[in-house]
């Protein structure tokens, strides 16, 4: 009996949780750091107006570029993470490619049944003339 390949549903559906997962976490970071730009701004403008001094707005700055870079850390390891299931998802979907049969009188052909693979030939490495 001729089988079909079958996707592994359970386990495909895991990865794209995880693709999903992945997707969520670098939007919410992503708003996160705009709420950290958005509300720095507003230091500046109080500090520009004198409402805070210059050594407040140096404190603000060492600690909105400190969460800066850890939100641009997690935004990079979740995009590391997504394109991995990326490739999963991908590996898996790639090896479900149709193979082509055809109904006959005689039964079913195609799909490589009773094919040989043709075998790739080699070319032969030329020896190097000396110079004299």
């Amino acid at each position: 009996m001729v089988q079909v390949k079958k996707i592994n549903a359970s386990f495909y559906a895991e990865i794209l949780k995880e693709f999903g997962a992945a997707g969520e976490l670098i939007k919410s970071r992503q708003e996160e750091k705009q709420g950290l730009l958005d509300e720095f701004d507003q230091e500046c403008k109080r500090y520009f107006f004198g409402k805070i001094s210059q050594k407040g707005l140096v404190s603000s700055i060492k600690k909105a570029n400190e969460e800066l870079k850890r939100l641009d850390a997690d935004i990079r390891e979740s995009m590391a993470r997504a394109r991995r299931a990326g490739v999963k998802a991908l590996r898996i979907i790639s090896a479900q490619a149709p193979t082509s049969y055809k109904a006959t009188l005689s039964g079913i052909s195609g799909g490589g049944i009773g094919k040989k693979k043709k075998k790739k030939k080699v070319a032969k490495k030329r020896k190097a003339k000396k110079r004299r």
